[in-house]
């Protein structure tokens, strides 16, 4: 479910997640380009030798219509499944990380801390708090020997670290059992080791050994076959503070003044009835998501254990609001974000950028762009420095005039052994993947 040849980190990395230059980029994320550039690479002898081998959609059957929609192979006998795990290099073992400990959450905390995603110029690294991996791991049903770890025999030091979570997600009109593979991420100093492809056979084959066998996951990369490629966009909460760091850059003929005055939001929000979401609230809140996202061609299968555990705020995790209707108490909209700060390296005035992340939005009554301006102005209120979104589900209608600024960071959406006939806009898809 991941590619020996993909630096650690990047099956979720959201690629040039902190893009510091907020101009247009030009490059084109059709399926066609995508293939070009794929085939351009082969020439020069790059292939993904790893993925010609794996049950993913091929770049030479793009296009191919004859080719039947959902699984590429089909399961295995369970009693065939390998039962010992892969071996690693003889310094290095397995271990399963329980993160209902504490000590444990802060040893997987301290690795990706330290290790995980940057920027390409080194300048930022995602830092995801022990509470976000808490509740990004601990998901309902989830399986402890999924959250994999690799220590140091002699030190006992954790060094690396691969997940998957179980979910379901509907293509079309078939709910799928998958797992979501997140968070690899191997110590800096190992990274010539080759542990990554062996985590990744790791837990690939510990999701089969409970009869799964298809699984979602993203990367930073392009590798067959994208099943939608998306854009970052960037709307700045802390103008001032992000052109010091260098996230984004002061644009031509403007002055600070300027820009802070363009970037300034409200005091309130306007929607009559925006509230905070409720543990009163999941029914609701579960009928509206399910009915919204019924009409993308990849979306979750929430019931209300998951929009319970996704979506019930939970502090500096997730924050989620809903318009409750003054006259008949309907709940009718509903928005939420995610916490994700990334360390700030070598700045000597700032350490942390707050930044937060659009979830699952839903209109009904109210304007789209309406909700969001609200959702701005209280992720501003929470001090955050920039607000993120990806252009999928109906995120472009709100991203322009919001003042939200083009990112130069591709994000490309992934399913293993299930083919989706062609490719798909990003608007057609319903899934955000931490």
């Amino acid at each position: 479910m991941g590619d020996s040849s993909v630096p650690s980190g990047s099956p979720n990395a959201k690629s040039d997640l902190v893009d510091r230059d907020l101009a247009v980029s030009n490059n084109a994320s059709s399926l066609e380009t995508i293939v070009q550039s794929f085939q351009d690479s082969m020439s020069l002898g790059k292939r993904h030798k790893f993925w010609e081998t794996q049950p993913v959609g091929q770049y030479k059957d793009v296009g191919d219509s004859s080719l039947p929609e959902g699984p590429i192979e089909p399961p295995t006998p369970l009693s065939e499944v390998k039962q010992e795990p892969y071996n690693l290099p003889s310094a290095y073992e397995w271990t399963t990380c329980d993160m209902d400990s504490e000590e444990i959450c802060d040893e997987v905390y301290a690795l990706l801390k330290n290790n995980y995603v940057e920027d390409d110029e080194n300048m930022f690294r995602f830092n995801y708090s022990k509470e976000f991996l808490s509740w990004a791991l601990r998901v309902p049903g989830y399986y402890q020997s999924w959250h994999i770890g690799v220590r140091a025999k002699t030190s006992k030091k954790l060094v690396a670290f691969i997940s998957g979570i179980p979910a379901r997600i509907r293509v079309n009109e078939e709910v799928v059992k998958m797992a979501e593979i997140n968070f690899l991420c191997v110590h800096k100093k190992l990274r010539s080791k080759r542990l990554a492809p062996v985590m990744i056979k790791e837990v690939t084959r510990r999701v089969h050994l409970e009869n799964i066998w298809q699984a979602a996951y993203t990367a930073g990369v392009v590798l067959p076959t994208p099943i939608t490629t998306c854009q970052y966009w960037h709307r700045s909460l802390n103008p001032k503070k992000l052109i010091d760091v260098g996230f984004s850059r002061l644009g031509a003929r403007m002055t600070m003044s300027r820009t802070i005055k363009l970037y300034k939001l409200p005091d309130s929000t306007v929607t009559p009835g925006f509230r905070k979401m409720e543990l009163r609230d999941v029914p609701a809140v579960t009928r509206l998501l399910r009915n919204y996202l019924s009409q993308f061609v990849v979306a979750p299968d929430f019931d209300e254990n998951d929009v319970e555990h996704w979506l019930l705020p939970n502090e500096n995790v997730v924050d989620s609001f809903l318009v409750e209707s003054p006259e008949n108490h309907e709940i009718t909209d509903f928005c939420s974000f995610y916490t994700l700060p990334s360390s700030i390296l070598g700045n000597q005035n700032y350490s942390i950028l707050k930044a937060a992340y659009s979830y699952y939005n839903v209109s009904t009554k109210t304007p789209l762009t309406q909700l969001m301006n609200d959702v701005l102005i209280v992720a501003k209120q929470k001090d955050f420095d920039v607000f993120n979104a990806l252009d999928v589900m109906h995120n472009e209608s709100f991203l322009k005039e919001l003042k939200f600024g083009p990112g130069d960071g591709q994000l490309h959406y992934y399913l293993y052994n299930y083919r989706i006939r062609s490719a798909l806009k990003p608007s057609g898809l319903g899934l955000v993947l931490l």
